[in-house]
């Protein structure tokens, strides 16, 4: 499948998002992704620079949208576990997340700390997360980044108990997310 055929549906995915409002957008078109799993046998760490992320200036909504296949790893075969075993990507080819950033003032010149809460999907699980989130505005350009913790039984990824010590429990997730205006 090409990799216009594997963004069809992320781009109409924001294509909803945006129908038929009126306010300002920006928009990411190249997010930042990672994870890191630190266990005393094996430090895994994987990122992805490929991820869309939209907000709407007026409403405070966030969408946020990835390829799961996208994360990039140190070794091969940690890139190959984790999508044929553990997220299964063929089968939930993306994680995404739709929410709202609490009390945000899109007006704001500088630094403001917000909170994002809405719902995270992944691997056909959905959860509300409430993320701390550090916005950054400089003229129209807001930066988003943070750091979150997610609990890979939390979202029914099953680890072979052979491998249960190469692999935390907790995740550590963070992102950042350079907003630029929206052009339709």
């Amino acid at each position: 499948m090409s990799k216009v055929n594997k963004l069809f549906p992320v781009f109409m995915f924001f294509a909803m998002f945006a129908h038929g409002q009126e306010s300002a957008r920006v928009i990411a078109r190249q997010g930042q992704v990672s994870f890191f799993s630190y266990t005393s046998v094996e430090h895994i760490k994987a990122e992805n620079n490929q991820v869309l992320g939209i907000i709407d200036l007026t409403s405070g909504e966030i969408a946020v949208s990835m390829l799961m296949n996208a994360f990039i790893f140190e070794k091969a075969l940690m890139r190959e576990h984790f999508n044929e075993s553990y997220v299964e990507s063929d089968i939930y080819p993306k994680a995404s997340f739709e929410g709202q950033i609490q009390g945000f003032d899109s007006g704001l010149e500088g630094e403001q700390t917000r909170i994002v809460k809405g719902n995270f999907s992944m691997h056909g699980v959905t959860k509300v997360l409430e993320i701390k989130t550090k916005i950054e505005r400089k003229d129209q350009i807001f930066v988003l980044s943070g750091t979150f913790e997610a609990l890979v039984q939390d979202y029914q990824i099953k680890i072979p108990p052979l491998l249960a010590g190469n692999i935390a429990k907790t995740i550590s997730v963070d992102f950042r997310f350079e907003c630029e205006p929206y052009a339709n």
